[in-house]
């Protein structure tokens, strides 16, 4: 098995609570996730507390969206932890990391998500995978920066 990581970062002209409550609820991910528009029929489920630790999220869509699970496992005022599970169109267990820093004139985030690979999905990953992400995620953190600069 590899480990990988990938970030993505930008800077959001708000205060760093702002954008902690987009990333904290997941309601508010409709907002500016990347992957919202992947099933218009996407089924979505709620779980535990509205906000932070031990609130959950389960979608189940078409092949585009796939079927997962996230959990909020940690979340203070410059980080929020969520554990990811994907189920379909693969298995997966992922830790995607949100930290949030304080600087001049408002946030700078950056989105983070470590796993391990097979060695087939780490050759896959590298040439594929690695760079669809980091689309999504540059396209979700434009969205999240939008949202939080519009308040």
């Amino acid at each position: 098995m590899a480990d990988f990581e990938m970030s993505r970062a930008t800077h959001v002209a708000a205060d760093p609570a702002t954008v902690h409550a987009l990333i904290d609820d997941f309601r508010q991910w409709t907002r500016w996730s990347p992957w919202e528009g992947a099933d218009p029929d996407l089924r979505r489920t709620y779980g535990g507390p509205e906000v932070g630790v031990g609130s959950t999220y389960h979608w189940s869509g078409n092949k585009k969206a796939g079927e997962g699970r996230m959990e909020i496992t940690s979340s203070n005022p410059t980080q929020v932890v969520v554990d990811l599970e994907f189920v379909k169109p693969f298995k997966a267990t992922n830790v995607t990391i949100f930290s949030l820093r304080p600087s001049e004139g408002g946030t700078d985030v950056t989105w983070t998500m470590t796993g391990q690979r097979s060695a087939v999905m780490g050759l896959m990953g590298r040439l594929f995978f690695d760079t669809a992400i980091g689309k999504d995620f540059d396209k979700g953190l434009a969205a999240m920066k939008q949202a939080a600069e519009r308040g």
